[in-house]
Order: structure tokens, then C-alpha cells, then sequence
């Protein structure tokens, strides 16, 4: 799975357990509602650390806490398909 997809489903996964839509999520942190669906569309390839910041913050968890899950354990970049 590439580090994007990665990150998408995270965020899927954690709004789910929240039952917060993405609009909320947005609003929830501090971001623009387009910035979000960007990220989680995949339009955004790469977000910036600092999105993914305020989103942790929206979801009221850490950044420790978003990364600290197992999806992340055999990701591949997406250039390359390279194990990170």
C-alpha cells in the first residue's frame, strides 16, 4: 500500500469511529473544507505535515497516535513502490 493510501484510510478509519463527516472534520480543523477533501480524495499526494497536524487535532489525537497503527508498517513509496 503507498504512504498516501495509507494516510487516506487512516482518516477514513478514524472519522468513521467518530461518526464525523469530512465537512466536519474540516471544520473541526481549522482547515478549509476543498484542503480536506484533497487529502482524503488523493489529489494531495504528499500532504504537508502540518495538514495532517490540524487534522490530528480535529480528530483529537496526536500525530504519535495517527502514525502508531499497523496500516503504516509496510507502506511503499509511491514513485518508486520502494518499502519505506
Amino acid at each position: 500500500m503507498t504512504l498516501s493510501q495509507a494516510i487516506i484510510d487512516r482518516i477514513l478509519e478514524l472519522q468513521q469511529e467518530r461518526k464525523i463527516t469530512t465537512n466536519k472534520l474540516a471544520t473541526l480543523s481549522g482547515l478549509a473544507q476543498p484542503t480536506v477533501r484533497d487529502v482524503l480524495y488523493g489529489v494531495s499526494k504528499a500532504p504537508k505535515i502540518n495538514t495532517l497536524l490540524h487534522i490530528c487535532e480535529g480528530l483529537n489525537i496526536n500525530l504519535r497516535e495517527f502514525f502508531n497503527d499497523s496500516i503504516f508498517d509496510n507502506v511503499v513509496d509511491e514513485e518508486n513502490d520502494d518499502e519505506l
